[in-house]
């Protein structure tokens, strides 16, 4: 198992609300990610998920990709994406079959599966009850997590294990902990 950790170039997963942007925490948390030569795995909408996006992109020089794990609308037969997916910023997006599904995230037939375990940071932004449900798996998965909710927002239960912090200084300090106590398997 590699953990998100493909061949020396983590993954860092960024969650979090698909309608509010948090630019404010999202932004910087996207430059560093880019500036440590990380690949940023977000689900590829709106709200958090561009933010974050936009900021890995425009950050040069980088070298890792926007990686966006994108649902499909309910039944479509062709398993497209809704409106809105992938946003503008998704360099390599991932299509899958699985739908939305918002507080069944933790549901098998949800692509939160996905995004955690190809993760070996997860950074949990504010969100409502799909941001929720991916942070469970990441404890049910036992990746790494980090909540940054430094602007004060407020969330649907979480376990109560998982480590919030303030600025994205901390949760950056907590990705480069975690990626430096990381080992890669081949």
């Amino acid at each position: 198992m590699t953990d998100g950790a493909d061949y020396g170039r983590p993954v860092i997963a960024v969650l979090g609300s698909g309608r509010v942007s948090h630019e404010l925490l999202a932004a910087p948390l996207g430059h560093w990610i880019a500036r440590q030569g990380y690949h940023l795995l977000t689900g590829g909408g709106g709200g958090v998920m561009t933010s974050v996006s936009r900021a890995f992109v425009e950050t040069s020089p980088r070298e890792g990709m926007s990686i966006g794990v994108l649902p499909s609308r309910e039944g479509d037969p062709r398993s497209q994406p809704p409106s809105g997916y992938p946003n503008r910023w998704i360099e390599i997006a991932i299509h899958t079959h699985l739908p939305c599904r918002g507080a069944d995230g933790m549901a098998l037939q949800s692509r939160n599966h996905i995004n955690v375990l190809s993760a070996a940071v997860v950074i949990g932004l504010p969100g409502g009850a799909g941001t929720a449900s991916e942070l469970r798996l990441a404890r049910k998965y036992n990746r790494p997590c980090v909540v940054l909710d430094g602007d004060g927002s407020q969330w649907p239960p979480l376990p109560v294990d998982i480590l919030h912090v303030a600025t994205v200084d901390d949760a950056t300090a907590f990705v480069r902990q975690q990626i430096g106590q990381s080992t890669v398997q081949c």
